[in-house]
């Protein structure tokens, strides 16, 4: 895969997050996609990765402005810089109650890619952000 590839590929990810078309999302994964949850565990699967978005889906509306994507030559690793615009609207299960609060919160993603499709994505963010933001603390 060539680089410009590689940007296409990653682009198309987060349009279709942006979209919510959950399907053609999951379609640009590999059977056995390894996803490293921030601050958390190990997935690894379509299926895995469709329970992760069904949870989000439930617990949060968010929306991914400003992308920035990196690739290496060979198209085979990428990363991504953006910044998260969210509403926390159900509670998420080890957080804080969720009542409609609203976030702003930048992100970055790492990628393995094979065959055109994503084979690893690993997320970091600030959680102690995160939580700050929805629980109205000022810094």
């Amino acid at each position: 895969m060539s680089a410009a590839a590689a940007r296409q590929l990653i682009e198309t990810y987060y349009a279709m997050f942006n979209s919510g078309d959950r399907e053609a999302f999951l379609d640009l994964l590999t059977e056995d996609v390894v996803h490293d949850i921030n601050q958390g565990g190990r997935e690894v699967g379509v299926p895995a990765f469709r329970s992760f978005l069904i949870r989000m889906d439930r617990c949060y509306r968010e929306q991914i402005k400003g992308l920035v994507v990196l690739t290496d030559e060979a198209g085979d690793r990428a990363a991504a810089e953006f910044t998260v615009h969210g509403a926390y609207i159900d509670t998420d299960e080890g957080l804080p109650a969720a009542s409609g609060q609203t976030y702003v919160l930048p992100a970055g993603a790492f990628f393995t890619l094979s065959d055109g499709k994503v084979a690893r994505i690993s997320n970091t963010y600030n959680l102690p952000e995160w939580i700050r933001q929805v629980m109205g603390v000022n810094p």
